[in-house]
């Protein structure tokens, strides 16, 4: 009888959208909860979550994303778009794990870290079109300029957010974790663990002026 099965009346609706695929949205929006560990370990006020970085990456693409064709011949901004919306889904599941420079902090396994992602994705993604999954694996394989694009988008992302943090006096290293900042002092960790990772003159340039506005902020200039 009609509304019997769902998933079949879905399939015969053109307006329909499987119960898995609901699913599969309700849990992927629990990114816009998943707070951000490295600005939670140092103690900013009410840090933003990963939803929020990967708007902040998608604008840097549409803002930016014409200044690295002479890095990046021939990418495509709509592309470049689709990868930042997914870059960081995964971690809807996973929860967000912080890269870090400081030498004491416990290490990550890549490997397990990307075994968790791609079981995550496998949820997240499986019941959705197959330009979800084709979009984060293209981002996750760093091999198309729109994948070097989000990337640097993403790292430099980092950089934006900690210049607005210590330029508004948002984080008291107290209300954080004091012991996971042995060796960096301030935001100074999130500039060393972003710079190393650029692979673009234009992502150089713009980060080497983003550091020297963090800086002037941090030291009262």
């Amino acid at each position: 009888m009609p509304g019997d099965d769902p998933e079949s009346d879905a399939a015969d609706d053109p307006h329909g959208v499987p119960e898995q695929a609901l699913d599969a949205l309700l849990d992927a929006s629990a990114l816009k909860d998943e707070r951000r560990t490295g600005w939670q370990l140092r103690g900013v006020d009410d840090p933003e979550s990963v939803a929020a970085h990967a708007w902040g990456v998608a604008y840097l693409v549409l803002a930016l994303g014409d200044r690295f064709r002479g890095d990046l011949p021939g990418v495509d901004l709509d592309r470049a778009l689709r990868l930042a919306v997914v870059h960081d889904v995964a971690e809807a599941e996973t929860g967000d794990v912080a890269t870090r420079a400081d030498s004491t902090a416990d290490a990550v396994d890549p490997a397990a870290k990307e075994a968790a992602e791609r079981e995550a994705m496998r949820d997240l993604a499986g019941p959705l079109p197959d330009r979800v999954r084709d979009a984060w694996e293209a981002y996750e394989a760093r091999e198309s300029p729109e994948a070097i694009l989000v990337k640097e988008c993403d790292l430099l992302d980092v950089c934006l957010q900690a210049v607005r943090y210590e330029r508004d006096d948002r984080y008291d290293p107290a209300d954080g974790d004091p012991g996971a900042f042995r060796e960096y002092d301030d935001l100074d960790e999130f500039f060393a663990t972003t710079g190393p990772r650029l692979r673009t003159e234009t992502g150089n340039a713009l980060f080497a002026r983003l550091r020297d506005r963090y800086r002037a902020a941090r030291d009262g200039e």
